[in-house]
């Protein structure tokens, strides 16, 4: 299968491209070609033999920039994060069950700090005594674990992320 001669005009492409498309070599044969520098950021000269960042060009001086920026904000982030888990650990809530006979404290990274019962509550029995247990146990934990996801929400709200992307926190 024969391929058709390539054949195209300057005004076919964009002016990014530095184009020439004619030329004869000795047998009089015309050499249509294409050139193209901009695609990738710009033509580089040979003689440029600098190594610096700023003369870096196109798409990978670009990458480059973005990878170190996205480095940044991750530094960012984890130091950030580390101040809200440090917040969070020495944060205490409390949570009661029913009549409040009990209470149950957990740390902000919850963790069982304290279970608090009263006589009253000693006096129904090891069965009722468990259930409000656990009861005070969850109230406690359910504040705890909105607590967090609130600060995490501030969190990466403060550091610029929309706010769309925090819903899945609360």
């Amino acid at each position: 299968m024969a391929m058709a001669p390539f054949a195209a005009s300057a005004a076919q492409f964009p002016s990014s491209f530095n184009s020439s498309f004619s030329s004869r070599n000795q047998s009089g044969t015309v050499k249509k070609s294409l050139r193209v520098h901009s695609l990738f950021g710009g033509k580089k000269d040979n003689d440029d033999n600098s190594d610096n960042s700023s003369s870096k060009a196109g798409i990978l001086g670009n990458m480059q920039n973005l990878y170190e920026t996205v480095k940044k904000a991750q530094m960012v982030v984890q130091v950030e994060a580390v101040k809200v888990q440090k917040e969070l650990a020495v944060a205490e809530f409390d949570g009661y069950c029913e009549g409040e006979l009990i209470k149950a404290t957990l740390s902000g990274n919850q963790q069982p700090v304290r279970i608090e019962i009263t006589e009253a509550a000693m006096e129904l029995g090891a069965e009722k005594l468990s259930l409000l247990v656990t009861e005070a146990y969850n109230d406690a934990h359910q504040k705890s674990v909105q607590a967090m996801k609130e600060r995490m929400s501030n969190l990466a709200q403060s550091l610029g992320m929309p706010p769309g992307l925090t819903e899945g926190l609360k």
